[in-house]
């Protein structure tokens, strides 16, 4: 069976080297379009046949909407401790070595500054493979500290969310970050400074019901689940069933809880036009 034939099976997962072949990998989306990732980047991680966003991180996001990929990272070692002493299967500070050797990553976000279509912007985008994206308090410490940024230099803000929710083995600091977060970007409101929220699939938990719904636009991929606790929850809870299409950014951006719903090929040409009409 080749290479090819394994993947339309199921046999291997989506980003399986092809070892058969010299030009590298293949991607195949939940409905089974197939796609080489090197077509896959040119399209910005969205599959042409199917619209599909595959769920990428911040080097991906950060060379979408940096000019020529050129930024300069703010707090770029910060890295969470163990205040609780946590221990659950294993002990967080394990949690958090493992999860630092597998993504290159030293927490759940990175926050950058450098040019979007010419324009100044300074950029937090967090990453799911990260603990699930949760929101510890490194989390909540870069992004009070970007808008810290933000305010020193008169630059507008935008903030990329991919978030489980809270990091459990924080406990009460993670729940914290939901009161720090919101109060540092009323002061950018206060100041005139914009800020944009993107969220991505997903957004959930505490993410949601704090900085990612705060923008001064609120903008969602297609097809992103978003919400705060998840349906299986609410449906328990209030003992009825949910519609079909519950949580996803469609059915928010029909309900009046986002403002767009903004294909990733043109993420970076709606921010730049928002940004300019933010400017008057």
């Amino acid at each position: 069976m080749s290479w090819f034939q394994r993947v339309e099976k199921g046999i291997l997962t989506p980003t399986t080297e092809k070892k058969d072949a010299p030009d590298g990998l293949w991607y195949r989306s939940p409905s089974g379009k197939i796609i080489h990732t090197r077509e896959l980047k040119n399209n910005c991680y969205v599959v042409p046949d199917d619209g599909y966003h595959v769920r990428i991180g911040s080097k991906e996001y950060f060379e979408i909407l940096f000019d020529n990929n050129e930024f300069t990272e703010l707090d770029p070692n910060m890295s969470s401790n163990d205040p609780l002493g946590f221990v659950d299967t294993k002990p967080y500070p394990e949690r958090i070595t493992a999860s630092q050797k597998k993504t290159g990553l030293k927490d759940a976000i990175r926050t950058a500054y450098g040019k979007l279509d010419g324009h100044n912007i300074v950029i937090g985008c967090m990453d799911f493979e990260f603990i699930g994206g949760s929101m510890g308090s490194v989390v909540g410490e870069k992004i009070a500290r970007a808008v810290d940024y933000a305010l020193k230099t008169q630059t507008p803000l935008m903030i990329i969310s991919k978030s489980g929710g809270a990091r459990m083995m924080e406990s009460g600091y993670s729940l914290m970050q939901m009161a720090k977060t919101s109060a540092k970007l009323a002061l950018l409101h206060e100041a005139g400074i914009p800020y944009i929220s993107l969220m991505t699939d997903p957004t959930t938990g505490g993410v949601t019901a704090s900085f990612a719904m705060l923008g001064d636009f609120n903008l969602a991929e297609p097809g992103a689940l978003i919400g705060f606790a998840g349906p299986r929850v609410i449906r328990e809870t209030i003992g009825k069933d949910l519609p079909e299409d519950f949580q996803t950014a469609e059915f928010l951006l029909e309900h009046g809880f986002i403002d767009f719903i903004v294909d990733r090929r043109e993420l970076k040409k709606k921010i730049s036009l928002l940004l300019k009409m933010l400017k008057h």
